[in-house]
């Protein structure tokens, strides 16, 4: 039995690192990434305080809602 799965657990995997359908999803993620983080590096003064605001207000709504439930 553990033959059996051996040989299907290398098939699979064989077959997922042929696949290379993926690859582009990754490489949208990793440009999306690069403009953000471009962004964030070109206008820190702008955005900077903006996005702390953003987590700061997230991070008290769910300290808020884990207290209630």
């Amino acid at each position: 039995m553990l033959g059996k799965f051996r040989i299907k657990f290398g098939q699979l995997f064989r077959r997922q690192t042929n696949d290379k359908n993926g690859q582009d999803l990754i490489e949208y993620a990793l440009m999306a990434a690069f403009i953000a983080v471009a962004i964030g590096a070109t206008f820190p003064t702008t955005i900077g305080p903006n996005i702390s605001t953003i987590f700061s207000k997230v991070g008290s709504n769910l300290t808020q809602a884990s207290s209630t439930s």
